[in-house]
């Protein structure tokens, strides 16, 4: 297995090691993940709030494949809440913080939701044509109700 030195990737790299079968580029998937949370940084140090949040969105969908990463956008989306002094958007990464990790291991997750809080959490949406062509592969199964 190609490995990557994105730490968040890596333990998604050991997670399948044991024994769980996505089928996927994961190495692509792992990438695009990071260079959207490297956008959304880059924005905000330009002041670029929308431009940061619309970035995360992108990680948010990238990511609810893989644990890690899927809890660590979480987190970066719970650092916006927190500097815009969203109360809104802070609970509801607060909420989605404690289901982002089962809903992955399950595979209970609503496929391309933006992960913010002005969105249901387990509405399914529509996926951006670039991020569907690194997604393609991966078991995505939509939110059971």
């Amino acid at each position: 297995m190609k490995g990557t030195a994105n730490p968040w990737c890596r333990a998604w790299e050991v997670h399948l090691q044991r024994g769980h079968d996505l089928k996927s580029n994961r190495t692509e998937l792992c990438e695009s993940w990071a260079h959207e949370r490297t956008a959304a940084r880059a924005a905000r140090r330009r002041a670029d709030v929308e431009g940061e949040w619309r970035h995360l969105e992108r990680a948010h969908v990238l990511s609810q494949p893989m644990a890690a990463p899927h809890l660590r956008t979480h987190v970066a989306m719970l650092g916006y809440g927190l500097r815009h002094r969203n109360a809104r958007e802070i609970v509801g990464q607060l909420v989605r913080l404690v289901v982002a990790a089962p809903g992955t291991w399950t595979g209970r997750y609503p496929a391309g939701n933006t992960g913010g809080a002005n969105v249901s959490a387990l509405k399914t949406m529509p996926i951006p044509d670039d991020l569907q062509a690194v997604l393609n592969g991966v078991v995505i199964a939509p939110a059971r109700r």
